[in-house]
Order: structure tokens, then sequence, then C-alpha cells
């Protein structure tokens, strides 16, 4: 008996050993594309959130406690998404940051919120994740019905009569697709060409000639980067003059890289304020931050978002003194209003959403420069 009562006792030390390590720190976690089509904002994501965490930690962390980032990467797909949610779910984490992709993050809510772990999502605006009535979802970008009125503003304003909408069947790119048509037909505006292409293919020529042959006065694309910079690029070659405009995903410096400076000059993209736009002693005292860190300001807004969606989390906790879920929820619902964010104020609404219009519209230059418009 005195075996058994000394083996069980081990046992039950043993059992308890991660929880008392765990203790010692609060484990924030945060999922992105580290890999994939889109590793450039994962990669940049890790980034701000561990310098966020190093100058959070340099100040007596929170709680009395150090504050770990745990990573996990997604890698821009929905089943790696939902192994890496899975895998974040087990490791103490209080809550998560990302992702980027609306179809990755939709492939992870239900995971989160069954584990009462508080997501906060940084790029993903497809208007149906927080029409879900989840309690612990929440999200720093805006949404798509707010981006499909400013995309039909946009093409009003610069005089455009006959549109092409051209999607990639993604969850955001669909969604964004159908509320910018819906939109646009309830303002007289003529479609005159409305399909989808298949994201990673190399060749997009002849979805390119039969667009053309609709004889658009602009297209509105709604997919991701990638496809985006090619589609400029190839279009060019065929010599076919076309203005395009781009959703939000489109917004990213490799879009140069792949379309080239003279296939990607004026083309209009909509998005958040580019981290050299924003105005904010937050932000402009981060960037610096930033800057001396890595050598050069975050290239992508959505990194900045996901910054965001870290300091509204830890804000949370250092005002609750807690940790509990519920807790955190209903003060980022109900009790966090105005907080002073890099991108801006934030408050929530009950569905989890940012509150307010971030939207703006730039243009690339001769230079591959990002250029904000009046």
């Amino acid at each position: 008996m005195k075996r058994v009562f000394i083996a069980l006792t081990a046992l039950c030390l043993l059992a308890g050993a991660p929880a008392l390590w765990a203790a010692d720190s609060i484990k924030i976690g945060l999922m992105g594309p580290m890999t994939g089509p889109w590793a450039s904002e994962g990669q940049e994501m890790k980034q701000v959130l561990d310098l966020l965490a190093k100058d959070l930690n340099d100040k007596g962390g929170l709680l009395g406690k150090t504050v770990e980032v745990v990573s996990e990467d997604d890698g821009g797909d929905p089943r790696t998404a939902a192994l890496a949610a899975q895998r974040l779910a087990t490791q103490g984490i209080v809550g998560v940051i990302g992702t980027y992709g609306s179809s990755v993050t939709e492939a992870t809510q239900n995971i989160y919120d069954e584990s009462k772990i508080l997501q906060i999502a940084n790029g993903s605006t497809a208007i149906r994740l927080t029409e879900k009535g989840l309690k612990y979802f929440f999200r720093t970008c805006p949404r798509d019905d707010e981006q499909g009125r400013v995309a039909v503003q946009t093409i009003q304003k610069l005089g455009f009569k006959k549109v092409a909408i051209l999607h990639d069947n993604t969850t955001y790119a669909k969604g964004l697709a159908d509320e910018a048509k819906g939109l646009l037909e309830g303002k007289g505006v003529e479609i005159v060409f409305y399909d989808a292409l298949t994201p990673g293919e190399q060749d997009y020529t002849t979805i390119l000639t039969k667009m053309k042959g609709a004889n658009p006065d602009v297209v509105f694309f709604t997919g991701y980067y990638p496809e985006a910079g090619l589609l400029l690029r190839q279009k060019k070659e065929m010599n076919w003059p076309v203005p395009f405009i781009g959703g939000d995903a489109t917004n990213n410096p490799d879009l140069v890289k792949i379309a080239g400076k003279d296939a990607a000059e004026g083309f209009y993209f909509l998005s958040a304020p580019l981290p050299k736009d924003l105005p904010t002693a937050e932000a402009k005292a981060f960037l610096g931050q930033f800057e001396k860190k890595y050598g050069h300001q975050p290239a992508s807004i959505y990194a900045v978002l996901a910054g965001d969606g870290f300091r509204v989390l830890t804000e949370a906790i250092q005002a609750t003194q807690s940790t509990d879920p519920d807790v955190l929820a209903d003060y980022l619902h109900n009790k966090m209003k105005d907080f002073p964010g890099l991108t801006g104020t934030l408050s929530f609404n009950d569905k989890g959403d940012r509150v307010g219009e971030v939207y703006r519209v730039y243009k690339v230059d001769a230079d591959g420069n990002f250029i904000l418009q009046p």
C-alpha cells in the first residue's frame, strides 16, 4: 500500500507539473501563415507580437507574470489551421491572435469557442464570421459590408459605369464580391462580368480574355495579392489597359514584386491605413521601436492589426486582473471604449466586430509606392 501511495502521489505531482509551470507565465497564442503564399504576413505578425511581448515584459509583464507568445503556423490553409488551433488549445493559452484569411479563421472558430479561448482575428473580414453568435470571437479588422460600401463609393467617384467582378471562391473573396455586386446593382451600375479564378495558378490569360470580351470600364478583384499581381502583369502583356481595383487582401508590397512596377502603376485598392499613414502617438512610438529592432517599418497593416489584437487582450487582462475567458469577453464586449490602438481607437460591439469606419483608398504610383488617396 505504501508503494501504491507513493506512486499515486508521484503521478499527481507529475500531472500537476504543467499547470504549476504554466502559472509562471501568461500564454497568448499566435496563429498566422508563417509559410505558404501569405508567409510574409504571418512572419511579420510574429515580429510584431514578439516585440510587443518583450516591451510588456520589460515593464513587469501582466499580473506579476511574464507574457509568452506561443506561435503556430496555419500555412494559409483551413485544414492546417484546424490542426494548429487544436495544438494551441492544449497549451494553456488565454487567447489567440489571428488569423489572416477568412476561410482559414473560419476553420478554427469552433475549436477555440468550445475551448473557451478568446480569438482576435486581424485580417479576416468576411461578414459571416461574426454572425454566428460566438462569445469569444473578436476582430480588429473591419467587415466586408463596410469594405463593399467603400468599394462602391470609389467606383462611382471614379465614374465607372460597367464593372467586371472577379473573385476566387474563398470565404472572404466571394463574400466581398457578392456584397459589392448587390450594392452596385442597387446604384444602377451594370455588372458585365462576374466569375471566379482558381488561386495558385500561374496563367490567368483565359479568364482575362473572357473579361476583356465583356468590355468593362473597370475590374474589381476581391481575391489576394499573389493572384492580383499576376493578373496585373498578364493584362499588361495582353495590352489591355483596363483599370483594376482590389479589395484589402491585395494590400501587400509583394503585389508590386509579382506584377512589376509598370504593370502595378495605377492599381487602386482598399485598405485600413498603411503603417506609414497611421497618425496616432501610439503608432508612431511603436513604429519607431519596430524599425529599431528589425531595420525597417512594418510592411503590412495586418501585422499591426494583429498587434492591436495583442494589445486589447493584454489591456483586458490588466483591467480585470483576470484571465477568465468570460470576464475578458465581457470586458471587450461591454467595457472597453475607445482604447488607443495602433490603428486608431478600438471598441467592439456585441458581435465582436470593431466599431467605426476604417477603410481608405490607395493607388500605386510609378515607383511602386502605395499612395493614400484624398
